[in-house]
């Protein structure tokens, strides 16, 4: 049952990557696009395809938790999975809302990077640790993960307008950080990249430590150690020393694998400026210089207004009935608690800002890609470097 499903995961990234192509196929195949049209056949084969690949997820999310005997949300790699899941399928609910393909370009790719991400954690099915024996487990973190995945759509469509709306000729402020925010995604291939190759390589070397209580521990790097843990001592023979020494408080370990993650993605993203010679996004606006700003900027509000009060639910409401459940508190600014909470006064304020304010176009598209840095900051940062209640998650 586990293989069948992996295997369907894996048929399933394979087909989100070919509705990719047949979305960009559809665009190119249009003069006009805009929410008056309909979809033409390459948007059509995208739409098929990608609702194919979501069934086959969803097949591989029904079969891990046969296998495991419970919800597969407990660690990175199933949370992370079912991430890409839930976006996938959020952005299926909005194509037939507004049927618009373009977004489906924007999205599907960003969910690929999410899979990709997920494929670098132990994958292995393991029981699950007392603290997760719940049934809160399944309640908390699928809302929590759907209304994330609601809120994204926000980004895809915050994105496609400051391509769209932001002068690419010359170089600016705007340009800069619009640019920032592809280098951002870039970077998730790079730490997929550098994760394979060293993998591939078998890379290996082992270390002991103090950790932050004054016992020994161990440790084993599956890339070389630039930053190594506290008091380190080195087991393996002739391997690489480490360059930087990490507190114990931090999992330097996981620092690590985020430094090698940003050398990856600036290699990646130098080699992709070679290969386009222009911005990345200065290379997407062809493809966008037909929709509507008005109508991007809509999708882009409505994410919000139905992601954010699903995230309220499963990331704030459930998770702190499950947290007095669990450990006789609501609250107790755990890391992981304390950025879910800045996540949710962050669009506590986009809502604010747009319905008080004003902040319609490209200020609420910023706010838009701002939101996802910071859902994808708690995801990956949060989960990889900080120790904390919630460090079951990182494995």
């Amino acid at each position: 049952m586990a293989t069948l499903s992996s295997n369907l995961l894996f048929i399933s990234f394979i087909l989100y990557l070919v509705a990719t192509l047949f979305f960009g196929g559809s665009i190119k195949a249009k003069k006009e696009f805009n929410e008056k049209q309909g979809t033409n056949k390459w948007g059509k084969i995208a739409v098929f395809l990608t609702i194919v690949g979501f069934v086959s997820q969803l097949g591989y999310f029904v079969t891990r938790w046969i296998a495991a005997g419970h919800a597969p949300v407990s660690n990175m790699y199933e949370f992370t999975t079912f991430f890409g899941m839930a976006l996938v399928g959020a952005f299926i609910v909005i194509y037939f809302i507004y049927r618009t393909t373009l977004l489906g370009l924007f999205t599907i790719p960003v969910a690929l990077i999410v899979i990709a991400y997920a494929s670098m954690f132990p994958r292995e099915i393991t029981p699950l640790i007392p603290a997760l024996q719940s049934y809160w487990l399944q309640i908390h973190v699928t809302t929590a993960a759907l209304g994330e995945a609601i809120l994204a759509i926000s980004f895809a469509a915050g994105l496609i307008y400051l391509v769209k709306a932001i002068d690419q000729s010359k170089a600016s402020k705007r340009t800069f950080w619009l640019e920032t925010i592809m280098f951002s995604l870039v970077t998730v291939l790079g730490f997929v990249a550098v994760s394979t190759v060293f993998s591939a390589a078998g890379y290996q070397e082992k270390f002991t430590w103090i950790d932050k209580h004054g016992n020994e521990a161990a440790v084993e790097y599956t890339m070389p150690a630039i930053t190594g843990p506290n008091d380190w001592e080195l087991v393996t023979e002739n391997g690489f020393k480490p360059l930087i020494q990490m507190p114990a408080y931090i999992n330097a370990k996981k620092m690590n694998t985020v430094i090698w993650s940003f050398i990856g993605g600036f290699i990646l993203y130098g080699l992709i400026r070679l290969i386009l010679r222009k911005r990345i996004a200065a290379s997407l606006k062809p493809l966008v210089k037909n929709i509507k700003l008005d109508f991007v900027d809509e999708i882009s509000y409505r994410s919000v207004l139905i992601g954010f009060p699903v995230f309220t639910l499963g990331a704030l409401i459930f998770a702190m009935i499950w947290a007095h459940e669990a450990w006789s508190r609501f609250w107790g600014w755990d890391p992981k608690e304390v950025w879910a909470l800045i996540t949710w006064l962050f669009y506590a304020a986009f809502m604010h800002l747009r319905l008080s304010k004003g902040w319609h176009g490209e200020k609420s598209a910023w706010l838009a890609v701002i939101g996802f840095v910071i859902i994808m900051f708690n995801l990956v940062a949060v989960n990889l470097v900080i120790a904390g209640l919630h460090s079951y998650a990182g494995s």
